[in-house]
């Protein structure tokens, strides 16, 4: 799960005290904070992650999280792609790599959530 945060340090430092969570400093840029919860992860954005990800950022109250969910490599990211696609999900953003060298897409699906497809680490 991403959470969206105007103030990105703060937001990350509580949860990993309250929850004492593993940081994925590799992951670390100046819009981003990863921590490792057990078998998913959970990350913090600036608030100009959401031009990257081709989000639309709310005004007031909106879309605020973007689920992540890790696959076990490229090719499987388009796969899901390509199947999320046919079961009505709308794709944001095609497969590309990150800035920080993650694969990845951003979709939404049928009730409107954005949601990722991740391969995190560069093909083999």
């Amino acid at each position: 799960m991403n959470i969206f945060a105007s103030d990105i340090d703060r937001l990350a430092d509580f949860y990993s005290r309250l929850l004492d969570l593993e940081e994925i400093v590799e992951s670390r840029t100046p819009l981003y904070r990863g921590f490792r919860c057990g078998g998913a992860s959970l990350g913090f954005s600036a608030m100009d992650a959401y031009e990257i990800l081709a989000l639309q950022r709310p005004e007031g109250q909106g879309e605020r999280n973007v689920i992540t969910f890790d696959v076990d490599d490229q090719a499987e990211v388009r796969r899901l792609v390509a199947a999320a696609s046919s079961m009505g999900a709308s794709i944001l953003k095609e497969p590309f790599e990150t800035y920080y060298g993650w694969y990845q897409a951003v979709l939404r699906d049928p009730e409107g959530n954005a949601f990722r497809l991740n391969f995190p680490g560069k093909a083999a």
